[in-house]
């Protein structure tokens, strides 16, 4: 994971390096999304039972296929009937099917605070998250030195975007100051494996800032485990694969 994870983060790099000839920030401030209030995504999830961020994806580095058929605005609507605190979109297109038009979709049909979910490396980003309607976005701990870590939180607060902080062991927490988090996400994935372990992200929680939200990340595959989640102590989870894999199953019985 830790090779895919710097492989992407270089990828994104280039990326951004093209993207800001072809759409300068000037640009995206034109945007009419730039200047619209954000959603809440913490207030959001605070004030939820179960504080569900249920994620839309179509595949992951581990998963090519997930539910490559989805529609964005057809599963937004569906989340926001089931009672989700929030929503995490992927625009990542080359790792996950996902697209910063996917985002913008999803915002048009639902009223959920919306999560930017991608590998945030460059303070362009934080400007094309607000264009395009995000209301929060991610920070992952693992992916960035901690000086450039506060410089995009700084930027994205500044826009009146709520960072989601994750991390994938305790200690990480000390590379962003906890004014700068909304939301801490303790990534259940282990990097060196890859695999999940419900019971590593149970353990880090003591060792957590307690004014912190705490939203538990990957591996969670049914209501049960939700539970349980909650009723240890964190205040929230992101769902991704367990929902896309029931809209897919759905898809499927009612094309026969």
């Amino acid at each position: 994971m830790k090779r895919i994870l710097e492989e992407i983060i270089t990828y994104q790099q280039l990326l951004v390096s093209l993207k800001k000839e072809t759409m300068p920030v000037e640009v995206l401030k034109s945007f009419p999304g730039f200047s619209n209030p954000t959603r809440s995504l913490k207030q959001s999830v605070a004030s939820s039972e179960q504080g569900i961020i249920a994620e839309f994806k179509r595949r992951s580095p581990s998963k090519e296929a997930i539910n490559l058929k989805a529609d964005v605005m057809e599963i937004a609507q569906s989340y926001e009937q089931m009672g989700a605190a929030g929503m995490s979109v992927l625009t990542n297109q080359r790792y996950f099917g996902g697209s910063l038009e996917d985002l913008q979709l999803a915002k048009s049909v639902c009223n959920l605070p919306i999560l930017r979910k991608d590998f945030m490396v460059d303070p362009y980003q934080m400007y094309e998250a607000k264009a395009y309607g995000a209301d929060a976005i991610l920070l992952i701990a693992n992916a960035l030195p901690s000086e450039k870590l506060e410089e995009l939180a700084v930027l994205a607060q500044e826009l009146g975007l709520e960072i989601l902080f994750e991390i994938h062991e305790a200690e990480e927490i000390e590379k962003l100051a906890s004014k700068h988090i909304d939301l801490i996400g303790v990534n259940n994935r282990n990097l060196s494996t890859f695999e999940v372990d419900i019971q590593q992200g149970l353990d880090m929680l003591p060792h957590l800032p307690s004014e912190l939200l705490k939203i538990s990340e990957s591996g969670i595959q049914d209501t049960e485990t939700i539970g349980k989640l909650i009723e240890q102590g964190f205040n929230g989870v992101l769902v991704g694969e367990f929902f896309m894999k029931q809209k897919a199953a759905e898809q499927n019985t009612n094309n026969r």
